[in-house]
């Protein structure tokens, strides 16, 4: 049902936020203030009230969240599609036990929103693919989501 409002993830929704999932990170531009969006896929919903997430470190998101800790995140998925706002907490600067540097920022979620336009479903979700070594990737990805799984609480 279009435009229902919560404040907290329901259950289909924490379900797929429990796995790599593609979603789009809106955050406030540092330098004009306005709009900057980008793709991510490393996030984990810790419960219905709190999704952590990874990006590299030299990301203007780092700095975007730093500046202004208001971001929003846009799911498509159960059908419909999803604005999860809220303020973003830096977790870790720089995230132990992954290859790469990444920083973890944790979402204290305020509003949960559905946003498909009036008479309309999704019919299909996005998919994507790595298209570099599959198992470089795979091996990237479980270390990255286990750190995303470990304690948040901080």
């Amino acid at each position: 049902m279009p435009n229902k409002v919560d404040v907290t993830l329901s259950n289909d929704l924490l379900t797929l936020l429990k796995r790599e999932q593609y979603v789009l990170l809106s955050t406030i531009d540092h330098e004009t203030a306005g709009p900057n969006v980008s793709a991510i896929s490393w996030l984990y919903a810790v419960d219905q009230q709190s999704i952590v997430f990874a990006v590299d470190q030299k990301s203007r998101i780092v700095s975007n969240i730093k500046a202004n800790d208001q971001i929003s995140i846009t799911l498509i998925g159960n059908e419909s599609t999803y604005a999860i706002t809220g303020r973003a907490l830096l977790m870790e600067e720089r995230m132990e036990n992954v290859p790469l540097k990444l920083t973890k920022f944790k979402l204290d979620i305020k509003e949960v929103r559905d946003i498909m336009f009036y008479g309309a479903k999704m019919s299909v979700e996005p998919a994507y693919e790595k298209v570099y070594d599959p198992e470089a990737a795979a091996k990237l990805d479980r270390s990255v989501m286990a750190q995303l799984k470990k304690e948040t609480n901080r």
